[in-house]
């Protein structure tokens, strides 16, 4: 390259080149530019890069001095900008000229081999690290993401895969990049060691480690698939394992990860240091307690004498914290300071204790609500703005909150308020979930003809927190009209209002069960006053018109009832009822959909004494959910009913209770267990039932965040008894099996698969089952 100087121009050549005088002042050389004042400035060379984007880059305008130092800094402000790959100054008499040959652009990104990514995925990974449509070519951000591509593929196991980049130029400086994939087969772990270990066995330890060498759900759960996040989490679950049994000096000294040269089998060794087993000598309080140290001590979990856990002082702490927390005191700090005593092999634990300031709240904030208005939750709130932080009270507005049934998920936090050193916000985010329920459809058969159902449930009907419900069901045999709304907020104390309205008729055909007829059409309204944050009381009262025929086919149950109002087996019974209901209900559980801890507990009374029934119905259900486990709920249920007539009146058939199938006893046919008709073989209920449920619930593998989707064992019994029928717990009815809840989009999912186990002939059996809808 030639050096241009106006002393030493040559006439054939009216452009001088002054790019190369900058390069070589970037090299300390002693060429220069003899300065001039740029007329003009012009741009060669862009295709796609506007020239008011050159222009942001140069140092020098129209009408000021060019010279060396700004030479300079426009060759390395270019070349900087990454979108140039040559760049040249020349002069043309008093005209500055750049001439750029500008970097190829992407036009596409694509990827061949790729089974254990989704593409779309792929593709969007590597636009956040430069290397998309549109964006300019580089190489060395393709080696990049090439490597982080390779890297994925390691991360999941894929130990010999292969990627081939093939970069081909198109029309218009532009360029096609195809990333091609030999993904090999997964390196599957072989075998782990552990050594070091005295006082637990290997099969002990194995079982507190994610991963292991395979099983029969490897395929799903990917437990044979080495991770180093997965190994680093099992190195933890080892150090917890010892920490909870004494041993508070284990230590993981080291580990060794090795590959055989196929790159099919991974051999992983964990070097153990157990140390001593220790025991609790004492503990002491130090710090601002205000007056309440023998409060915090009653918190305290470890106990003299006792075996260390490092759990249950992980707990404690929390318990000291918390409490604190609900007198105010957001930021308190509680601090452990062991001392170990090895030859006594004990240790003994001062709690330091730091309260910080005491707290305000000052904005309760929502998030997430996109159809759920603002005052539908925020009147489930206990703590309120501009008032003292208590923790208790933030935990139950949670609580209540996710108790309303609305959403899948509703988390809590309680950020320092910035700018402040003694306030916080409540921020309270909810992920909402449908609520509604709308079904249509129709059918013909030869049997019931043309039938046409529809119905609509809104749990949260427009965001109002109401409840509106409307069914219609029609056909030859049956059909039911009904409508229902419950305002929870009737007042605004929290005194809940509930009505429905209803037409049923019921007419078999004689060939199922033998004939009969019962028409049925009333209504009802209750109340529901709360009179503590978890106990509600309810009253209400209702009308209700019922007739029932019989005639010489009709089962001997519905004969006798007719019978005993007619005094003739065969006609029509016509009663007027005026039920009323008083009922009881705590409800302390963390959530209503997806609960894991408290109990709910629910009392009911129907009594009639007015109308010509003269019947009581009474109901009793306790659930208990306990957490064994982070992630495992025991959930508990039991369900005591009775009914009898009052005086001399029968109780009636159609208030009868069933029992088989999801809700009771699964395994069953639904509705098939208790006394048979003698004609047809058919339950047909009975007036009284008892029924105990026992869940061992855990989240399905792979469910991510959705908490809602849950497998779980259960053992189930039941049987429901005539009236007047002593209950004997011989003759319940008992199965155990497996199961899967889901909250899905279209409703509450549950699927069952139940093995009965005391089954007897003429029981009717139903393994799988599934419901759509609530149930426990």
């Amino acid at each position: 390259m030639k050096l241009y100087s106006d002393r030493i121009a040559l006439p054939s050549f009216r452009r001088s080149l002054i790019g190369a005088a900058a390069l070589a002042l970037c090299s300390g050389s002693a060429f220069a530019i003899n300065p001039f004042v740029v007329k003009d400035i012009r741009v060669e060379g862009i295709q796609r890069t506007e020239a008011g984007t050159v222009f942001s880059y140069l140092p020098v305008r129209v009408g000021e001095t060019f010279d060396d130092k700004k030479s300079v800094a426009a060759i390395k402000g270019l070349y900087g900008s990454g979108i140039f790959k040559d760049v040249r100054l020349e002069q043309d008499g008093d005209v500055l000229v750049v001439i750029v040959e500008e970097r190829p652009a992407i036009a596409k990104v694509d990827f061949t081999g790729t089974k254990e990514f989704e593409k779309d995925m792929l593709v969007k990974a590597l636009k956040d690290i430069g290397v998309g449509e549109t964006k300019t070519f580089d190489k060395a951000s393709v080696d990049r993401a090439e490597q982080e591509l390779k890297r994925q593929y390691l991360s999941r196991g894929l130990y010999g895969v292969k990627v081939t980049t093939t970069v081909t130029p198109i029309e218009r400086n532009r360029v096609n990049i195809v990333f091609a994939v030999d993904e090999g087969e997964i390196a599957k772990i072989k075998q782990i060691n552990l050594v070091g270990n005295k006082a637990f066995s290997d099969k002990e330890l194995r079982e507190n480690l994610a991963l292991n060498t395979g099983g029969w759900f490897s395929w799903y759960t990917k437990a044979n698939q080495y991770s180093k996040t997965k190994l680093t989490g099992d190195l933890e679950s080892l150090k917890s394992f010892y920490l909870n049994r004494g041993y508070i000096e284990m230590q993981v000294e080291s580990t060794q990860v090795s590959i055989t040269p196929d790159k099919k089998d991974i051999y992983i060794t964990i070097n153990i240091s157990e140390g001593e087993k220790y025991k609790v000598a004492d503990y002491k309080f130090e710090g601002e307690m205000f007056g309440r140290e023998e409060e915090l001590r009653q918190l305290v979990l470890l106990r003299r004498g006792e075996v260390y856990s490092g759990e249950r002082l992980t707990a404690t702490n929390k318990l000291i914290t918390d409490r604190l927390g609900t007198f105010g005191y957001a930021f308190a700090n509680v601090n452990v300071d062991p001392q170990i005593d090895r030859e006594k092999r004990e240790v003994s634990f001062t709690f330091l204790i730091d309260p910080g300031k005491r707290a305000y709240v000052r904005h309760m904030n929502i998030a997430g609500n996109t159809s759920t208005r603002d005052e539908v939750i925020r009147r489930e709130f206990r703590q309120f703005e501009s008032s003292w932080y208590d923790a208790n009270k933030i935990k139950l507005t949670r609580d209540r909150v996710d108790r309303l049934g609305y959403f899948k998920d509703v988390t809590i936090d309680t950020p320092e308020a910035q700018g402040t050193s003694d306030q916080v916000d409540v921020q309270l985010t909810v992920v909402e979930k449908p609520t509604g329920n709308f079904q249509i459809g129709g059918a013909f058969s030869q049997a019931e003809k043309f039938t046409f159902s529809a119905s609509i449930q809104q749990a949260n009907f427009a965001g109002s927190g109401n409840t509106v419900g409307i069914n219609l069901n029609t056909s030859k045999y049956s059909r039911t009209i009904e409508f229902s709304n419950t305002n929870p907020y009737y007042t605004d104390d929290g005194v809940s209002r509930s009505f429905d309205l209803y037409i049923r008729t019921l007419n078999p055909p004689a060939l199922n069960i033998g004939s009969y007829t019962i028409k049925q059409h009333g209504g009802r309204i209750s109340w529901g006053v709360p009179f503590s944050e978890v106990d509600t009381v309810f009253f209400g009262a209702g009308l209700e018109r019922s007739s029932i025929t019989t005639d010489e086919t009709s089962p001997v149950r519905y004969q006798d009832y007719v019978r005993d109002i007619t005094g003739s087996p065969v006609g029509t019974a016509k009663t007027v009822a005026v039920p009323l209901t008083a009922a009881w209900a705590r409800d302390s559980r963390d959530s209503a959909l997806t609960p894991t801890v408290g109990q709910y507990q629910r009392v009911n009374l129907e009594l009639d004494v007015v109308g010509e029934s003269k019947y009581f119905r009474a109901v009793y259900e306790h659930q208990l959910f306990k957490p064994l486990h982070p992630k495992v709920t025991l959930a508990l249920k039991g369900e005591i009913d009775y009914g009898h007539g009052i005086g001399d009146k029968p109780y009636p058939v159609f208030k009868n209770f069933y029992g088989g199938g999801i809700g009771s006893v699964r395994g069953y046919l639904s509705s098939s267990l208790g006394i048979v008709d003698t004609r047809y073989g058919d339950a047909l209920g009975g007036a009284s039932r008892l029924i105990g449920n026992a869940e061992l619930q855990m989240p399905f593998p792979g469910s991510g965040q959705d908490r809602s989707l849950r497998w779980f064992g259960f053992l189930d019994g039941g049987q429901v008894y005539q009236e007047g029928q002593k209950m004997r717990f011989s003759e319940l009815r008992f199965s155990t099996g497996l199961g899967v809840n889901w909250i899905s989009p279209v409703g509450p999912l549950k699927l069952s698969y139940a093995k009965p186990l005391n089954a007897k002939p003429g029981d009717r059996l139903e393994r799988f089952q599934f419901q759509m809808g609530n149930g426990f």
